[in-house]
């Protein structure tokens, strides 16, 4: 068997991404915002039009997303910017959300040591303090150039005149109206019953914003905002302090960063596991070659099924907050590490994964969230990933605010080994902890080729996220897609547990799917939410931009 695998290494040294790809989404000459509502797209490309840069356009994006996709846009919420300046310098910044002080290892757990269901995702003790405002005043600070009144100024306007209501947020609010009624009572105004093309106006959250803007982050951590904020969760049993609020901050980390063959490729360290599990399965399937294999086809899948079964059996294990646990990110990353962990890989049958645990290793060292790609004239990119978890979060809306809570305490190991909501299993590395960051799957990603900026990558999908990235620069770097192509292909995902293939419903070929199932491999028959929704931007061969704005969303990609 190893001589197959051999084989399909050394077939052909060329590759498909030597041919030239011609663009199929919107292309621009200068720059470019691509995000999940038009209207994010639209303020972030403005502020850059105006002489801001790509760090403008990011705090206008993120706060645009806040008013216009509560589903996932937030400012009760955290996240992770991963960036690349024009001179190569690359940097990263985690404002996810931490556990309040007062929580407590066992605090999901019934008096029997088992989890309660429920209590992790829809009670106010689900809800971790939010990082994002800390994070856009971290970004603004450091990198930013306009005044924060220029970018906040669009923000405020649209939530005060109002947002369009897609035919697709209809039915998400559709969807989630009883939880949010039931939580927030019929008064709240997320209880209206909208339709496609009405519009809904913010008035709370500008006012929120008018307030951030006039004193600073410190509004939102320890003035006005803040009280209102603890009260309104006290009130409805939560645990969250004003001390909580008054001690967090944003940090500034070393990005990850791995080659995967002439690419260089950065994204996220822990607490996001994004980085580390895509640098596990890239280095696993590059002795393959891929492009011979074909898009999609069944050895394709089954090489990349493999790397991310093992890749997420690790993450299982060793992955949790660096503050608070100490992660062999070397040794897990090591060429030899993976090449040991990919040495029983058969191509003519499946390893089941009740065959596959974490690695032995020596210590050396949502579903719903929201991705946005920038880069600017000047070559600057920005990759940030942002989430409240859930669609529309805890379902907490505060009214006086004006914005949804997340309900980010589910990312913790509430037991080990059991699953989370998105069927991940954690361990005591990712056990809760006061003042801990719970694990994230968030993956935002900067590929240079040839010492130059290639393409800007991230996707929501809580733990389809890391596999979305994956296909969407396999894609266009392995199987010459554009990249709005790259974006469209139908895609497929495994966690290592449960142990299933999950493709994209109706998108792959019987035949396809029946050899693999022959193969001794599961798959998950059931139709299946979306997997992931890429926002991406590649840098074309004249230095071009073009766009990739997913079509499962109301995605959109804007520029000039």
């Amino acid at each position: 068997m190893k001589k197959k695998v051999f084989v399909f290494s050394i077939i052909c040294s060329c590759s498909f991404a030597q041919q030239k790809i011609a663009p199929t989404g919107l292309v621009t000459s200068k720059a470019m915002v691509v995000s999940a509502r038009a209207e994010a797209s639209k303020i972030g490309s403005e502020i850059m039009k105006k002489g801001g840069n790509a760090f403008d356009a990011m705090v206008a994006t993120e706060l645009a997303l806040a008013v216009a996709y509560p589903f996932a846009g937030n400012i009760g919420g955290g996240g992770f910017m991963v960036y690349r300046k024009s001179n190569g310098e690359v940097g990263s910044l985690d404002y996810r959300e931490k556990a309040p002080l007062a929580a407590t290892k066992k605090m999901f757990l019934d008096k029997d040591g088992n989890v309660v269901t429920g209590k992790s995702t829809e009670t106010a003790l689900a809800i971790g303090v939010p990082g994002t405002i800390a994070g856009v005043f971290a970004v603004h600070e450091k990198l930013g150039s306009l005044p924060m009144s220029e970018i906040l100024k669009p923000v405020i306007a649209l939530a005060e005149t109002g947002v369009i209501v897609t035919q697709k947020q209809q039915k998400q609010l559709e969807i989630y109206h009883d939880a949010i009624v039931k939580v927030n009572g019929p008064k709240t105004l997320m209880a209206g019953k909208f339709k496609e093309n009405d519009i809904i106006k913010y008035p709370a959250l500008a006012s929120t914003l008018k307030r951030i803007l006039t004193n600073g982050k410190d509004e939102f951590y320890k003035g006005e905002t803040a009280k209102i904020l603890v009260n309104y969760l006290q009130k409805k049993g939560g645990i969250m302090s004003l001390e909580d609020l008054a001690n967090y901050e944003a940090k500034w980390r070393k990005p990850l960063q791995f080659d995967y063959k002439d690419l260089k490729i950065t994204s996220m360290a822990p607490p996001s596991s994004g980085g580390i599990c895509l640098a596990q399965i890239m280095k696993m399937i590059e002795p393959f070659n891929l492009a011979d294999m074909g898009h999609n086809s069944e050895q394709s899948i089954q090489v990349i099924v493999e790397a991310e079964r093992r890749a997420y059996a690790d993450r299982s294990q060793f992955l949790g907050d660096p503050d608070f646990v100490k992660i062999p990110i070397k040794a897990l990353t090591s060429d030899s590490y993976l090449s040991s962990r990919m040495s029983n890989f058969n191509i003519d049958k499946a390893c089941l994964s009740s065959e596959i645990r974490e690695g032995k290793i020596t210590y050396n060292e949502s579903m719903e969230t929201t991705h946005y790609s920038i880069v600017d004239s000047q070559g600057n990119a920005v990759a940030a990933t942002t989430t409240i978890n859930d669609g529309f979060g805890s379902k907490y809306y505060c009214d006086e605010l004006g914005f949804f809570l997340n309900n980010e305490m589910d990312d913790f190991s509430a037991k080990p080994g059991s699953p989370n909501m998105f069927g991940l299993v954690g361990n005591e590395a990712n056990s809760i902890a006061p003042g801990k960051r719970m694990l994230s799957s968030m993956t935002p990603t900067i590929v240079e080729k040839n010492g130059k900026l290639f393409m800007v990558v991230g996707s929501p999908g809580g733990s389809t996220i890391i596999t979305s990235v994956l296909q969407a620069i396999l894609n266009v770097y392995e199987y010459n897609l554009s990249m709005q192509e790259a974006v469209n292909a139908p895609r497929f995902h495994h966690q290592w547990l449960p142990d299933l293939i999950t493709f994209e419903p109706d998108a792959f070929d019987n035949i396809t799917i029946g050899n693999l199932k022959a193969k001794g491999y599961l798959i998950n028959e059931r139709t299946t939410p979306v997997i992931g929704k890429l926002d991406c931007i590649l840098v074309l061969p004249d230095n071009s931009l073009e766009g990739g704005a997913d079509f499962r969303g109301d995605d959109k990609a804007a520029g000039f």
